[in-house]
Parts: C-alpha cells; sequence; structure tokens
C-alpha cells in the first residue's frame, strides 16, 4: 500500500485551507439527489423505491472511491498524522450511534466555539474504564461547528503518552487528530487555528473513585494555560455531566496496576466480574456545555511566564468548570434520561 502525502500545517491567517473539506465535498451526494417531488399544487409526493436507488447507488460508488483511494495511499495527513478523511468518513460515524442513540448527548453553549481560529477546550475528565468523554467532545464540536468552508470542525485532542504506546488504539489515536499533551505541540495547533482540547485532571479525573464523582481533581500546574497565552487564543471551559456514570469505579487494585504498568486498574459494577460484557459503558444520559470563552490575548505572550497568571487563570477555568457541573446536576432529572 502507498504512503500517504503529509500535508504541512499552515499558521494562523493562511490562504491555503486543509484539502479536508475538499475532500468531504468531493464524496457528498448532489443537490439534486432530493428524495420528494415538490409539485405546484404544493403536494408532497413519497419517492418510489425506483427513484430511491440513484441515492443508494451514489453512497455505493462513494464508498468504493474512498476505499481505492485508502488503498492506494491517495490521501493526505498532516504533521502529526491527522486523517482527516478518515476522520469524516469512519471515525465520527462510527462515534455517533453512542454520542446519538446511547448516551443521548444535550448540548449547550455552541455559540461560544469559534467558527475560524485557534481555541483551547478544557473539560472535566472521568470515564473509569473508557475516557469516552473527550471522544463524544469531539463529536458535539463537529456536528454544531460549521468552519469557512461550512463544514465541520475537529477537535485537536491532547492526550497522555499511554494513549499513544497502546496496541491499535494508539495509531487510531493519531489519525483521528489526538496527539501528545505537550506545550510544544499545543502551540503548534492552537497557533495554526485549530481547535484543540485538554482533560487537564489526567488519570486523577478518569480513574477517581465513584464517591468523588463530579469533584474536580487538581488541574496540575497549568500547562494549558501557558499554551493559550503564548498563542493568544481564548480558553472555553466545557462541563460534562453523564461520564461519571458509565463506568462507576468502586475501587483500585492498585498491586495489579503495578504489575500490568498501569495508573490504576478499576473495579466496577460489572467489570471484571462480566469479562468482556463489562467493558460496555452504561447508558447514561450526557450533557455537554461549552462556557463563555476566557479571552487571553490582553494579557500578553509574556504572561506565559508569570506563575501568578498561570494559577489564577487556571484556578478561573476549574472554578467556571466546578460551578457549571453542580448547576447541570441539581437540574438533570435522572442519571439514565
Amino acid at each position: 500500500m502507498d504512503e500517504a502525502r503529509v500535508i504541512p500545517m499552515h499558521s494562523r491567517g493562511s490562504s491555503e485551507r486543509s484539502p479536508r473539506s475538499a475532500a468531504r465535498r468531493a464524496i457528498q451526494p448532489p443537490a439534486d439527489g432530493s428524495i420528494h417531488a415538490l409539485h405546484s399544487d404544493d403536494a408532497l409526493l413519497p419517492v418510489s423505491a425506483g427513484a430511491e436507488r440513484p441515492a443508494v447507488d451514489r453512497r455505493l460508488a462513494a464508498g468504493l472511491a474512498f476505499l481505492r483511494r485508502r488503498l492506494a495511499g491517495d490521501y493526505q495527513v498532516d504533521d502529526f498524522g491527522f486523517d482527516a478523511e478518515l476522520t469524516e468518513n469512519v471515525i465520527i460515524p462510527l462515534l455517533k450511534p453512542l454520542y446519538d442513540l446511547w448516551f443521548r448527548v444535550e448540548v449547550n453553549g455552541v455559540e461560544n466555539i469559534p467558527a475560524a481560529g485557534g481555541a483551547l477546550l478544557v473539560a472535566n475528565h472521568a470515564g473509569g474504564l473508557w475516557a469516552l468523554d473527550s471522544a463524544m467532545t469531539a463529536v458535539a464540536v463537529h456536528e454544531h461547528t460549521t468552519d469557512e468552508d461550512g463544514a465541520g470542525r475537529y477537535l485537536r485532542m491532547l492526550g497522555a503518552d499511554l494513549l499513544f504506546t497502546a496496541p491499535g488504539i494508539g495509531p487510531l489515536a493519531r489519525k483521528s487528530g489526538a496527539t501528545l499533551a505537550c506545550d510544544p505541540d499545543a502551540e503548534r495547533l492552537l497557533s495554526s487555528g485549530e481547535l484543540v482540547g485538554v482533560w487537564p485532571e489526567g488519570f486523577k479525573g478518569v480513574g477517581k473513585p465513584f464517591r468523588d464523582r463530579y469533584q474536580l481533581q487538581r488541574f496540575g500546574r497549568g500547562g494549558f494555560v501557558h499554551a493559550a497565552l503564548k498563542s493568544g487564543v481564548p480558553i472555553i471551559p466545557v462541563s460534562i455531566v453523564g461520564s461519571e456514570e458509565i463506568h462507576p469505579v468502586l475501587a483500585n487494585v492498585k498491586t495489579l496496576a503495578r504489575l500490568l504498568n498501569l495508573p490504576y486498574f478499576p473495579l466496577t459494577p460489572t467489570f471484571p466480574w462480566l469479562g468482556a460484557l463489562g467493558l460496555v459503558p452504561l447508558p447514561s444520559k450526557w450533557y455537554i456545555e461549552f462556557g463563555e470563552p476566557i479571552h487571553t490575548e490582553s494579557y500578553g505572550a509574556k504572561a506565559a511566564e508569570d506563575p501568578v497568571v498561570l494559577f489564577d487563570i487556571t484556578d478561573r477555568v476549574r472554578e467556571t468548570i466546578q460551578s457549571t457541573l453542580y448547576r447541570l446536576l441539581v437540574q438533570r432529572r435522572s442519571v439514565w434520561r
């Protein structure tokens, strides 16, 4: 199989656009592929089975064309390994049933996500076995935003090194837009006008016991604020409710965690008691709220070296997320609906 072409990252304000939107438009059905015919008497007539066939044929042709491009290596990735075409046509469609049908995600505050330019999205972290909050946030961003070409924006996620060393998961994470949580990568993505997501609680948040649910853990030393200040982009607090209940952590078996070289080894109501079935997340009802942006432009890049400024903004972001979580929990009618 041929190697994919690598496209360089462009700085913010560049007139060049990523080919992802062009690829997306190339596989979209034409505008005349409507499924109803509107007559002069405004009667909406159902389409016959024969009329549906062209739409099916177009989807099949688009799928075959996509497969041919993959086999021939006729696709592009950026410097971080992000594959926009694969994310658009495979990864997001695979996550959509989980987003729409299993977790039934409701989203608020999408107007706070910029349509263009960089921004740093900072969210609470949970999940027990699976940190699915990052994936669901990425789908929410893609579904509720549009870039200059009218296509959904992608969330470039910052992850721990364990994510990228996991067999099978690491390469897929790279292709979906994730990269290592470090200042140089974050600053480069933000300066290139990308939306970047970070979950500063890390494993402390994902593996915390269920009794501490929705109580934010320490946000580290403010590395994410440093990246935002250096890049001059806004910070958007993101609050997620529902993720704590998918795998309630009853205990952490530290001995097993050390033996397996893992940050924690959770015991949940279903894992490991039900084997592979215990890996299935419980169908909790999710809410994701994007808060008002905290602008950093007025501070200037030099403020990134001031620990007082870093701690002040870090605390402000953390308090905003925590208070929003409490409000959403009070408004929530049920964990499951």
